[in-house]
């Protein structure tokens, strides 16, 4: 199988092409919510050696996140779906990054906090094990407050925010 993945919930915007399980092609920009998707997925195909044709998933994250990313990458799914038949899966973006979590081996009580702007955040807390992944904490917003106490805090794991490339603008 050939997967083509879209994870435009945020300002760094990633594409990726697993092909048998294995990452073969990846393309990334951050900063830029407006920027070009389709030189993204170009970028990501070529570094896998694939054209579109050959794509017979697309995987989208769908946040939680900007409104207008996920808005966007369900809409190319969409329409690469009408004019290619492709399936298309929808994937919780927190659910990746415990999934992330649990490749590293970074087992325990894992918690993931992503800006939501506007002094929010979206607040998970996973219980990470070899042989999966549970939510111990429903995914929620969370205060200002709240986060600064969890990092300051060190939660169950400290560094992971860093190993798993969330940054947090307190």
């Amino acid at each position: 199988m050939k997967i083509l993945a879209l994870e435009f919930s945020s300002d760094h915007r990633s594409v990726a092409v697993v092909v048998g399980g294995q990452l073969c092609g990846r393309a990334e920009e951050t900063g830029a919510r407006e920027g070009h998707p389709f030189s993204l997925i170009e970028a990501a195909l070529s570094a896998a050696g694939l054209q579109r044709e050959n794509i017979n998933c697309l995987a989208v994250g769908l946040g939680p996140g900007s409104y207008t990313g996920i808005r966007s990458a369900i809409a190319l799914a969409q329409g690469w779906q009408l004019a290619r038949g492709t399936k298309i899966l929808g994937i919780s973006s927190v659910a990746c990054l415990a999934a992330q979590a649990q490749a590293e081996k970074l087992f325990g009580r894992v918690n993931i906090i992503i800006d939501a702007q506007r002094s929010e955040f979206y607040f998970v807390r996973y219980e990470v094990s070899d042989s999966g992944c549970r939510v111990v904490t429903p995914l929620r917003l969370a205060g200002r407050e709240e986060v600064l106490a969890l990092v300051r805090a060190g939660g169950d794991r400290p560094g992971l925010f860093e190993r798993l490339r969330l940054k947090l603008r307190l």
